[in-house]
């Protein structure tokens, strides 16, 4: 069995409930996109996806294997994962910072011609070539956010999960990463997984959506299937008009509904 599967996850904070028996399964070849409110598990469910942070219920698959049991190089090999709110605090180049996504590959003798050649194809799909010999702690928010994209695409993973890694970026790289993202599915076969709270750009990118609310699954499918005026009100609060239009499915928030 081919995919990422997650089965019943529960996860507890403490008295709170994150994530309530969420199931679903994600296929390689597919941009996949969880969406919810503020608080309703997204993050969490992504981080138990990336065997990141253990489920006190529940079970990760990847292709049929319990994914606690695979070798962590095995995982990080097959797994690349782009987190939130990542902190580079020290002073490097670019490109060496991009270079740490060939860790798992890395022998004895350092990298090969083989890691240089993978690091070099990361950066030109993340467009930070330019980028190679800055000090990172001098770029900007969404020069980060690029070169962070290109330190996982590094270590040419079969699945990306990325946690809202379209914050930062101007509206032209945020098309750009979205396009790159759906190349990656669709051209390359990769399974990809993201975070992300603009339902226009998630409507845009996605060819399937999760829709999580107060840790449960709330709606999947289609974007037009799964995001539907009644979901989203329910979700979020909000009435919306969902359409197809000439550049696929569009969401337009019309103003917020009262609710008891």
């Amino acid at each position: 069995m081919s995919g990422l599967e997650a089965e019943g996850l529960r996860v507890r904070f403490g008295a709170r409930t994150v994530l309530d028996g969420v199931s679903a399964a994600f296929q390689p070849g597919q941009v996949a996109v969880i969406l919810g409110p503020n608080g309703a598990g997204k993050s969490t469910l992504l981080a138990c996806l990336a065997a990141l942070r253990r489920q006190d219920a529940g079970i990760v698959r990847l292709d049929g294997q319990d994914l606690r049991r695979l070798a962590p190089r095995d995982r990080a090999r097959r797994l690349g994962f782009i987190p939130q709110t990542p902190e580079i605090a020290w002073a490097v180049e670019t490109r060496v910072l991009v270079g740490l996504g060939r860790t798992p590959y890395i022998g004895a003798r350092g990298l090969s011609a083989e890691d240089a050649a993978a690091i070099d194809r990361a950066m030109i799909s993340a467009n930070v070539t330019g980028l190679a010999n800055r000090d990172v702690t001098t770029l900007s928010g969404g020069e980060r956010a690029r070169v962070l994209i290109a330190r996982a695409l590094a270590g040419d993973p079969a699945w990306l999960l990325a946690d809202e890694p379209l914050t930062g970026l101007d509206p032209g790289h945020q098309l750009d990463a979205c396009d790159l993202f759906r190349r990656l599915a669709h051209e390359e076969g990769r399974g990809v997984i993201l975070t992300l709270h603009d339902l226009s750009l998630a409507a845009r990118v996605a060819d399937r959506v999760l829709l999580l609310v107060d840790g449960r699954v709330l709606a999947e499918g289609a974007p037009l299937e799964a995001l539907t005026p009644a979901a989203l009100d329910r979700a979020y609060g909000v009435e919306a008009r969902v359409s197809n239009g000439p550049d696929g499915p569009a969401i337009d928030i019309l103003h917020r509904t009262l609710r008891p």
